[in-house]
């Protein structure tokens, strides 16, 4: 019964934190984007861009990460035959790259407050996207867990990235188009 209770907390928690990291380069975006505002104009879009993400990453997505965390190393101990298992070992290989991204993405907050980030609105859209690739791979191992669902699983993320790569050029040529500033 804990078992259930953990994973539960677990599942509701990933929600908050894959939330986080969605929203996140979302927000990273548009604080880029309004460097091309007037000086007094992004000061302003500065200022509020800083206490959107500061409560954001502080108050939901990085307790989410370790709420997350905290009730998958729960689930292992309670049931720690899962740790026998291969996928899980890439399900978590997939984990620890999910946390190297939410640190990674941190980073780029600090920066963008610092007025140091020089990523381009286009960089931070194609990050923003790594965290759907991430949540996808982890998604299809969960379900599938089979050695050839896998297969299948790698071959659809690949084309998805392929696919998402392709909306974000059709996005910025349409923007080029509406005569709005794209980098």
């Amino acid at each position: 019964m804990l078992y259930l209770y953990a994973k539960s907390i677990h599942i509701i928690f990933v929600v908050c934190w894959m939330a986080g990291l969605f929203y996140m380069p979302r927000l990273f975006i548009y604080h880029t984007e309004a460097k091309n505002k007037s000086a007094a104009e992004y000061k302003v879009l500065h200022a509020q861009f800083e206490v959107m993400e500061r409560k954001l990453w502080w108050v939901i997505t990085t307790p989410a990460m370790y709420i997350t965390i905290g009730s998958a190393l729960l689930m292992l101990y309670l049931v720690p035959g899962l740790l026998q298992q291969g996928w899980m070992h890439i399900k978590l290989a997939f984990v620890l790259g999910l946390v190297v991204y939410h640190f990674k993405t941190q980073q780029i907050m600090f920066r963008l407050r610092s007025g140091q980030s020089t990523w381009t609105s286009n960089q931070l859209r194609l990050w923003n996207e790594v965290s759907t690739l991430i949540l996808f791979a982890i998604v299809f191992l969960v379900i599938f867990r089979s050695a050839i669902d896998w297969v299948y699983g790698v071959v659809g993320l690949v084309g998805l990235g392929v696919v998402l790569m392709l909306l974000i050029k059709l996005y910025k040529k349409y923007r080029k188009s509406k005569g709005e500033h794209v980098d």
